[in-house]
């Protein structure tokens, strides 16, 4: 079972701090949106109500008059400088899952904050924020008017796929950076509503593509943040982040529930095990005193702090080898980060 004393530690009546200066929690550092829906996503996972309906109020908190969302509250102000699509995509993931809920003080604001944003993803331009779109409209309820608006946001995605694709390189844009996997994860999720079999298809090439890129040496390994990975260039082993461990794993498990093809199920287990020591380091990035997980896998080792983001990334891939283990059926609600 998964250590949670670090994440419950990071968190307090108003949501889940950002950041730790080693083992710390720090104050000073405030919350933010994308932490806060990823924990959410957690503490669901873990059938807490307590802490879901915190996570799902600090979501709630952040809206604007007009609706939109804030990311980062810093000493009780919000601030709009730190904003994303990609921030506000991953809120849109959370409040999915939560509309599901039995709980009611999950389900009536996340319902209500879901309901209202939703019609804000047409206009998205990032497209990672455009996959958390697709992946929060897979995930929902059914609703009038979802499955067209889920369609015309996959052919979005689509239509990047087809503009940057070449002989060798089978992708959305010129370059690989983060949470490479949300994007053929996403299309994989809208097959399964939508049974389009272009979306299957540019989801599955892409998918493979990535795999080839990121388990190059038989585990995990992912692309550096120095630089990143431009098209036709050299992959940065430098730094590796806990994030896009999970966003591999994730995609690799949406891959094997898709398509049942049992590469799938063993390279997500691969993904998971990234954080235990299955890297090109040889170094586990989990704290067993504190539970945590250190930020970065970098030419020294590790990065020794141990914020939100490393901590939720690791909890997530451990819930979905938790699932892997218990059972080989496919649940039926899937599992979302």
């Amino acid at each position: 079972m998964p250590n949670y004393n670090h994440f419950l530690q990071m968190t307090d009546d108003q949501g889940m701090l950002q950041f730790s200066r080693w083992a710390a929690p720090d104050e000073a550092s405030g919350y933010t949106l994308d932490d806060n829906a990823r924990a959410l996503i957690i503490a669901l996972h873990m059938d807490n109500p307590m802490l879901a309906g915190c996570f799902a109020r600090n979501l709630d908190k952040a809206r604007r008059p007009d609706g939109s969302w804030s990311n980062l509250l810093l000493k009780g102000r919000y601030y709009n400088n730190f904003d994303s699509e990609d921030s506000i995509g991953r809120g849109l993931v959370a409040c999915s899952l939560g509309a599901r809920s039995s709980w009611p003080q999950v389900s009536g604001p996340c319902s209500r904050m879901f309901s209202q944003y939703i019609k804000r993803l047409d206009h998205f331009t990032s497209p990672r924020a455009v996959a958390y779109g697709i992946l929060a409209l897979a995930r929902a309820k059914p609703g009038r008017g979802r499955l067209a608006l889920l369609q015309k946001l996959s052919d979005k995605l689509i239509s990047l796929y087809q503009m940057h694709q070449t002989v060798h390189w089978y992708w959305f844009e010129d370059y690989m950076t983060y949470c490479n996997g949300i994007l053929p994860q996403a299309l994989l999720a809208a097959y399964q509503v939508s049974g389009d079999k272009r979306t299957l298809k540019v989801a599955h090439d892409s998918l493979k593509h990535l795999v080839e890129v990121l388990f190059r040496q038989g585990f995990l390994n992912i692309i550096g943040n120095q630089g990143w990975y431009q098209k036709g260039g050299v992959i940065p082993l430098y730094d590796q982040q806990p994030v896009d461990a999970a966003s591999t794993a994730f995609a690799c498990h949406e891959a094997y529930r898709v398509l049942g093809l049992n590469d799938y199920r063993d390279l997500t287990r691969l993904a998971c095990l990234w954080y235990k020591g299955l890297n090109v380091n040889g170094r586990s990035l989990i704290n067993p005193d504190s539970g945590g997980c250190y930020d970065a896998l970098t030419e020294d080792g590790v990065n020794m702090n141990q914020g939100a983001e490393a901590v939720l990334s690791y909890l997530a891939s451990q819930t979905l080898m938790e699932s892997l283990s218990i059972s080989e059926e496919f649940e039926q609600q899937p599992l979302s980060f």
